[in-house]
């Protein structure tokens, strides 16, 4: 019997590859070194509801993540209608302008970017459209794009409290590639940012640009695992590995193990070059003032907000229908992103939603917390060996999930056996 597939991580990249090789008949085996799977795919219960610790969503600029749940049987759902809402430096707090990517608005002299930024603003922003492009890439950085064709306001106002809520760095320390990656070809194709928006905007797959697994996205590590061991994928958890080769991994203890080596967990192939430290506070709150959703589905924070140490808030329940449905009237469940554990959680999550919303919320009914470390950029890895999630492939799941499944794709059209065990 040929040696099987090691996959070093049982996160998503990981079960992917390992699903989708075991259904293709060829021998697998997962090791990982947490007592469960799914990486950052992860639940909590809170007031009684189980709610997911991490990515709560997954984008759905191609349809590879909801193929896959499609797969698995899962229903996808896309948020409920309301928006979100950005909160500024000067405090005050406004929606985020629909027709925008990464807050970068597609017609600046639209009535909702006007609200936002004011109307000298919006006219200085407007000029995009009647300036000529140069070469696209003399743009290093998303914050250069937007400050020379935009403007400081639209970049300080809109663009850098959604960057700051996605990839954790301001606009100037994001490479425009990273940011967007389809945006410089758009440039150079359409002749100015507004243009270019528009065009990204119209490739995007129609409706809601987020969707989620109906319960949960942690049911997708689920069901995968599922699927993968009935697939007769074997599951080794608790395991930690020590060192890795392309053609085998030595494991925590010595015993060491043969075969063509994947590794999809951070911290194995290479080292670290950038990583995201963040910790998500969920709480359960008993609050009318939130019924009506004063900031939408959630709201994203400017970085010098005052008195607001949180950088993005979420109402979940006003956002998953799966979890407002499951809770008693005035019963709120929602989320903060925090940089680093507050000193005092509690405190800091009560006085950072009534500075949010606004909202008279009198106490903390229940409250999780859940640090995250994630490694965004890695050195390359060593060659000859297979790399996935998400250092590999780019943050998110709709990047880490298509390159897992080109990754196992071709490691099965390569099996020697055809595909047999």
């Amino acid at each position: 019997m040929a040696d099987p597939t090691l996959v070093a991580g049982a996160g998503i990249a990981g079960l992917v590859i390992a699903r989708d090789l075991a259904r293709a008949g060829l021998p697998v085996e997962v090791i990982e070194a947490a007592e469960r799977v799914g990486g950052q795919l992860d639940a909590v219960e809170v007031g009684g509801v189980a709610v997911d610790a991490g990515a709560e969503s997954f984008a759905t600029r191609s349809d590879e993540v909801g193929a896959l749940a499609a797969e698995l049987g899962l229903a996808v759902a896309p948020p409920l209608g309301s928006p979100a809402w950005v909160v500024a430096a000067g405090g005050d707090a406004f929606p985020l302008p629909a027709a925008a990517v990464l807050g970068i608005p597609a017609d600046p002299a639209a009535p909702d970017v006007v609200a936002a930024i004011g109307a000298a603003a919006a006219a200085r922003a407007a000029r995009d459209a009647r300036t000529s492009l140069p070469d696209p890439d003399r743009y290093a950085t998303l914050g250069d794009l937007v400050r020379e064709r935009m403007g400081a306001v639209v970049l300080d106002r809109l663009v850098a409290p959604v960057v700051r809520g996605v990839y954790s760095v301001g606009p100037d320390a994001l490479p425009l590639d990273a940011a967007s990656p389809g945006l410089r070809a758009a440039l150079a194709a359409h002749g100015s940012l507004g243009a270019a928006v528009s065009a990204v905007r119209e490739s995007s797959p129609a409706g809601s640009q987020v969707a989620a697994v109906v319960g949960g996205m942690h049911r997708l590590a689920a069901a995968l695992s599922a699927d993968a061991v009935a697939a007769g994928a074997r599951l080794r958890l608790g395991a930690r590995v020590e060192s890795v080769a392309p053609d085998g991994l030595v494991l925590a203890g010595g015993e060491r193990l043969a075969g063509r080596v994947v590794v999809a967990a951070p911290g194995l192939a290479s080292a670290p070059t950038r990583r995201r430290r963040i910790v998500v506070a969920i709480a359960a709150v008993d609050a009318p003032g939130l019924d009506a959703a004063p900031r939408g589905t959630g709201a994203l924070v400017a970085e010098a907000a005052a008195g607001i140490t949180a950088r993005a808030f979420t109402h979940a329940s006003a956002k998953w229908a799966w979890l407002g449905t499951a809770l008693p009237p005035h019963r709120h469940l929602v989320r903060l992103s925090y940089d680093g554990m507050p000193e005092d959680p509690a405190a800091t999550v009560l006085a950072d939603l009534r500075a949010i919303t606004g909202a008279d919320i009198a106490r903390l009914e229940d409250l999780a917390l859940r640090p995250w470390l994630r490694t965004l950029v890695a050195e390359p890895a060593p060659a000859g060996l297979l790399v996935a999630g998400e250092a590999a492939s780019g943050t998110g799941l709709a990047t880490i999930v298509p390159r897992a499944r080109a990754l196992a794709r071709g490691l099965i059209e390569r099996a020697p056996t055809g595909g047999s065990r």
